[in-house]
């Protein structure tokens, strides 16, 4: 079990939902959020009355998966999110050492299926 975390332009994440979903893909959790780093667009920074610092709007995709299903999870998360620009966001991959879903204990990948 992976953990797929993608920080992306908040415009490009419908698409990004739909394409995921068409594709078999379910599950996702969603943050809203302000941040400045290397992935900072320029050209679209500022400042806010919670965040002054230069920093870009930013939506946080969160999708634990089964390991097969990553590649595929990535490759829709590029391809409906890139737009070649620096900004674009940032993946990151993560194991999942155990899931157990709260309302009956399950324990494993069946919990999110």
């Amino acid at each position: 079990m992976k953990l797929v975390k993608a920080y992306i332009r908040p415009i490009l994440l419908e698409e990004m939902y739909k394409t995921l979903r068409s594709e078999g893909h379910c599950c996702i959790t969603v943050f809203r959020g302000e941040g400045a780093g290397q992935y900072t667009d320029p050209e679209h920074a500022h400042g806010s009355l919670n965040f002054p610092a230069m920093h870009s709007h930013v939506v946080k995709v969160e999708i634990a998966a089964v390991d097969e299903d990553v590649p595929s999870i990535i490759k829709i998360i590029r391809n409906t999110t890139s737009t070649e620009s620096k900004g674009d966001g940032i993946i990151f991959v993560m194991p999942i050492e155990e899931m157990v879903r709260i309302r009956d204990g399950k324990k494993g990948a069946k919990v999110i299926y």
